[in-house]
């Protein structure tokens, strides 16, 4: 196989990886900004707000609000969406989408922020609770278009203020004059009360073994990428490449521009060896970024 070859299998493979990683839908984009935003704290997410410096930011806290309302077990709840759906075509389609949603803020010991939470959709991540049947079941609430024996399903998400959560946005301030994390920057608004590994199970709805096989893929083409790339950088030094000392006698006289008590090195462009080093230097960058990615890495930014 040749240096060009390998580095277009490492590409085909990396397409690869990215196909499959696509093939989740939205929530491959939430569980790379899940783990790959940088966390700071409360107070400095109100500063941020307050100072008009506009960045997407991860905060932890606790729930918190004045205004809950309780479910059927009398858990205090900030936010409930219930979603009716129907298994037309091939896929699930919403035919009625409820939200109810009252103030609520994310509390670390005594700094607090407020959360837009009106603007959760695809962001949230919890564990829903679903109730299945047949579109019958539904009586008038089914749109007449969909057939009364077609797969339907009730979803109810819902955030309660005995839990914590993680929430990622951009620090701002609202209408009402209050600094609060809203949707920005081209970035969703994404709140969770689960911990990282499991918002993952949950996005990927339990496929580990698909999410597995993506980051499998990445990593191989990445490094077959990086050799194919590393061996064509060696064929082009290849001829330029000499051992300044040789068992036998030298030919010419003189011959050896070496300074007394210099050991053997390269002749050639010395460019080309640097050239060398900064490709391994981005595979090895590549490949990490890549791990930290898909096993819920994240980082904290003070």
């Amino acid at each position: 196989m040749t240096p060009l070859l390998l580095v277009l299998a490492g590409l085909a493979v990396l397409a690869g990886g990215f196909a499959v990683l696509r093939s989740f839908g939205p929530g491959y984009r939430i569980g790379r900004l899940l783990t790959s935003t940088p966390q700071v704290s409360v107070a400095e997410a109100v500063r941020l707000a307050t100072s008009g410096e506009r960045r997407y930011i991860r905060i932890d806290g606790r729930i918190d609000s004045d205004a809950e309302f309780e479910d059927a077990d009398h858990r205090p709840l900030v936010l409930r969406r219930t979603r009716l759906e129907a298994h037309v075509g091939g896929r699930w389609s919403a035919f009625e989408d409820n939200r109810e949603v009252v103030p609520f803020e994310i509390r670390e010991g005594l700094d607090a922020i407020a959360v837009d939470g009106s603007a959760l959709d695809a962001g949230l991540v919890v564990v829903r609770r679903e109730s299945a049947g047949v579109a019958a079941d539904l009586a008038d609430r089914a749109p007449a278009e969909i057939p009364a024996s077609s797969p339907a399903r009730a979803v109810v998400e819902q955030v309660s203020t005995v839990e914590h959560a993680i929430v990622l946005g951009v620090p701002t301030i609202a209408e009402s004059g209050e600094a609060w994390i809203a949707a920005g920057l081209g970035r969703p608004l994404i709140l969770t009360t689960l911990e990282l590994d499991e918002a993952m199970r949950v996005l990927t709805g339990g496929r580990r073994g698909r999410s597995g096989l993506a980051a499998a893929l990445l990593l191989a083409g990445v490094l077959l990428a990086g050799a194919g790339a590393a061996w064509l950088v060696l064929s082009a030094l290849g001829p330029h490449v000499a051992l300044a000392a040789s068992p036998g006698a030298s030919v010419l006289p003189g011959s050896d521009t070496r300074s007394s008590g210099e050991g053997p090195g390269l002749v050639g462009d010395p460019g080309l060896a640097i050239l060398l080093v900064v490709a391994i230097a981005v595979v090895a960058v590549a490949a990490t970024t890549v791990y930290v990615r898909l096993t819920g890495g994240s980082r904290r930014s003070d």
